[in-house]
């Protein structure tokens, strides 16, 4: 059995992952090597938490390098390209060949997209949002806040009710909530719209209870910074004292220019392997497209990445060995929903049921914020 030597693109929660689950079912004879800019990983669920001061950014990153340690070759540095045809990489680092690719590389964000909303937006999607948000929102004394989704897909699709929830929370503790104006703007026509009419509906429910205004099937125009004002498709104008937006994604340029990806789209994947139209590559995570039953696309969010990552992991190490890849991805998924006041909720279901997803929202509680706090700990502790 040739030695065979796997790379793997994006040291997200896909990327260590399949780095992890390699290592562990492949002998030491097989090279398997991540790639990526950063030195340290983000465990990117807690950064909500992070907003509020609940956690510093110590807590929620670990570094990369001691991956090397178990066997796995990191290499911090930036993809400058992909050689399909050649099967290498080429990188800030110099050049990677490969026997299989794996492209975990997540989404990247595009605020250019919207005029001004670079410029007035507060976001929480990054380490440097999240901290500049929790600065301001200590200091704020009331006015009008929207939460602002410019545009579809996103990852993690509770995230922006989450972000509104816990904001709703904070500003009762601090004493200013009577004060405060808080409103939704999405181009959805509910809440999660992939998980169902019967969740979106729960969660309008719980945002009509704490007085806070959704508007759904509202495309954002622009924003004007010094009117501080959203202009919308409809041409209604939304004035506010604070913005926060959910970044518009994009593929990253590399997979576009290597011809993965479909224009102004994700890489189109087997929705069961993750394999791309390219042999020997695979694509999961946020950077993965795959079309559910509905029409509607499976929802960008880690715990599908993880999932993934297993199933492309099981099915290499199988192929490598000679023997049958039998792991399919199944579309079962979960997701905590933040609430505020030590609260959460629970929703899990199976994405790729027919005619249309199926998903159960737990009754939210105490015991759910616990578990996701739990998770984060089990996470970090688990793969770091």
């Amino acid at each position: 059995m040739a030695a065979k030597q796997i790379v793997i693109l994006g040291a997200g929660i896909g990327g260590v992952v399949a780095a992890h689950a390699l290592r562990k079912r492949l002998g030491s004879e097989h090279r398997v090597i991540l790639i990526d800019r950063k030195r340290l990983y983000l465990f990117s669920p807690s950064l909500l938490w992070l907003m509020l001061g609940w956690r510093e950014p110590r807590a929620i990153q670990r570094d990369l390098e001691p991956l090397r340690n178990k066997g796995i070759q990191y290499v911090n540095a930036a993809i400058t390209g992909l050689d399909l045809g050649e099967r290498k990489v080429e990188t800030t680092a110099g050049g990677f060949p490969y026997d299989y690719l794996i492209v975990a590389l997540g989404a990247d964000y595009a605020m250019e997209r919207v005029q001004g909303l670079e410029e007035a937006a507060h976001v929480f999607y990054t380490l440097e949002g999240a901290e500049r948000l929790r600065d301001t929102l200590r200091g704020f004394t009331g006015g009008k806040v929207v939460v602002s989704i410019p545009s579809l897909p996103f990852k993690c699709p509770a995230a922006p009710y989450e972000a509104a929830f816990l904001i709703e929370s904070y500003f009762r503790e601090r004493g200013v909530r009577d004060r405060t104006h808080l409103r939704i703007v999405t181009p959805e026509p509910h809440p999660m719209p992939v998980a169902g009419p019967v969740l979106g509906g729960a969660i309008k429910a719980m945002l009509a209870q704490r007085g806070i205004a959704y508007s759904p099937e509202q495309k954002l125009k622009g924003v004007d910074p010094s009117r501080k004002a959203l202009t919308l498709e409809s041409d209604e104008e939304v004035p506010f004292d604070l913005l926060v937006a959910i970044p518009p994604h994009r593929p990253p340029q590399v997979v576009l220019e290597a011809g993965l990806a479909e224009p102004g789209g994700w890489i189109p994947v087997d929705k069961e392997t993750l394999k791309t139209k390219q042999e020997g590559v695979y694509a999961l995570g946020d950077v993965a497209g795959i079309k559910l039953v509905s029409g509607m696309m499976l929802p960008k969010a880690g715990v599908f990445a993880h999932h993934e990552a297993e199933t492309v992991a099981a099915n290499l190490a199988a192929e490598i060995k000679g023997e049958q890849p039998r792991a399919r991805f199944d579309g079962r998924g979960y997701c905590f929903l933040e609430l505020g006041d030590g609260k959460a909720g629970f929703a899990s279901g199976k994405f790729f049921a027919e005619p249309k997803p199926v998903l159960n929202l737990r009754r939210p509680g105490r015991l759910w914020h616990v578990g996701k706090i739990w998770f984060e700990k089990y996470w970090l502790r688990r793969w770091f």
